[in-house]
């Protein structure tokens, strides 16, 4: 019986980004820039005014303030922001501004509005200021050459908005890796249709798209396939060779998943072993195709196929996707009943997380964790938060300890 670890490390050497591709700024966000971006101007652009008010030269009203009475300054004109005809100030001259107005030549600060009277034909300051006050100048941000967003750097808000501000309508990134995810069983409908006597719907596919959804990847929902031999290898190629990552449902145990290993085999390299965790200990993986993409087969019990999706597949997307940290963010939480495990088998359980308002410290509430409960509820499933990990050497937690849990995407 394998690790979890020793799986997990297996899995990762397959992780291989997709290409890179360039994309309009407006998609690029959440995905890994592949490549430098260097400012060809500066930013911004021109000496500009930061805030309202009226632009002086500071020399001109250094004296308020010093005993030498009131100072009162003729208005020139007023510039608005985006204004395109250049201005000059002559000396003991103010021009009322605008917020990112260009500043007129000899003006070097901006009095605040505050500051004066708010005159219209002749403006009384109040206070002085000094040379560059609520100035923004030229180059201030950046400077032609800066790498505005550096390679291997995750998009967000404030990358999109540099890759605005110096002009760049595309970017290359490092797209998000496409997963495939179908499912097989005779016993399986789609939910579009009632299930007869035998048959259940097709949770997985569902369940797992979503779960890829979540981890970052482009998802192709393929549903139910058909196991027969040609119609299978047929299906799950074509998948492989669009595709970075497969995901089949319900194709470890029983005959059917049999001949569909048998199928897969003939495309590539596929294991199905034991693997050291609970749910889901049987699970299968390879590399199939030319590309030798990875493939995973994963129970038909939906509850074990998401615990699986969660420890061995989503690390493999956010790899995929460049992320330095791959796993999800682990606490140390005190729990309040008692936790019994599998002996041998990491448990992954379902469970509530909370903390305590006053302390601070979490605590956490298995969902199906108890003694003698079931692990495949796919209902409390859906009301967890979080996995409680247990370790293999461990059978029996008992209430008040700690233990390690998994936060899991935030609800709402």
């Amino acid at each position: 019986m394998r690790s979890v670890e020793e799986q997990q490390a297996r899995v990762a050497a397959a992780a291989v980004a997709p290409r890179p591709v360039r994309v309009a700024i407006a998609e690029s966000q959440g995905l890994m820039c592949a490549e430098e971006v260097v400012t060809e101007r500066p930013m911004p652009g021109f000496d500009q005014a930061a805030i309202d008010g009226y632009a002086v030269r500071s020399v001109d009203v250094l004296s308020v303030g010093d005993g030498a009475g009131e100072i009162s300054l003729p208005v020139m004109g007023s510039i608005e922001a985006g204004a395109r005809t250049p201005s000059r100030l002559q000396p003991r001259q103010a021009a009322r501004v605008q917020t990112g107005a260009p500043m007129p030549t000899l003006a070097d600060a901006v009095l605040p509005l505050r500051w004066t009277d708010g005159g219209e034909n002749r403006v009384r300051i109040l206070r002085s200021v000094r040379s560059g006050a609520y100035v923004r100048r030229t180059g201030d941000d950046v400077q032609p050459g800066d790498v505005a967003v550096r390679a291997g750097t995750i998009i967000g808000p404030a990358q999109v908005g540099l890759l605005a501000a110096v002009g760049r309508d595309r970017v290359l990134v490092h797209p998000r890796p496409r997963l495939s995810v179908m499912c097989v069983g005779g016993e399986l409908v789609d939910v579009s249709r009632t299930p007869g006597t035998g048959q259940v719907y097709d949770v997985n596919s569902y369940a797992l798209a979503a779960a890829g959804r979540d981890a970052g990847a482009e998802v192709n929902r393929v549903g139910i396939i058909s196991t027969d031999p040609r119609e299978l290898r047929e299906t799950v190629e074509g998948q492989v060779n669009r595709n970075e990552i497969v995901v089949i449902a319900g194709a470890v145990g029983g005959a059917a998943a049999e001949s569909v290993r048998t199928v897969l085999s003939e495309l590539g390299e596929m294991e199905v072993s034991r693997i050291a965790m609970h749910p889901g200990s049987v699970q299968g993986f390879g590399q199939l195709g030319r590309d030798r993409v990875p493939v995973f087969l994963l129970p038909a019990n939906p509850v074990s196929a998401l615990v699986v999706f969660e420890v061995m597949v989503r690390p493999l997307i956010r790899l995929s996707l460049g992320k330095r940290q791959p796993m999800r963010r682990v606490v140390q939480a005190r729990t309040l009943a008692p936790i019994s495990s599998v002996a041998g088998r990491t448990g992954y359980l379902r469970g509530q997380l909370m903390r305590d308002q006053d302390t601070g410290e979490y605590l956490v509430q298995a969902l199906g964790g108890a003694p003698g409960a079931s692990t495949h509820l796919l209902a409390t499933l859906a009301e967890a938060n979080c996995l409680v990990v247990i370790p293999s050497e461990v059978d029996e937690v008992r209430t008040g300890e700690t233990v390690d849990v998994v936060f899991l995407a935030q609800r709402g």
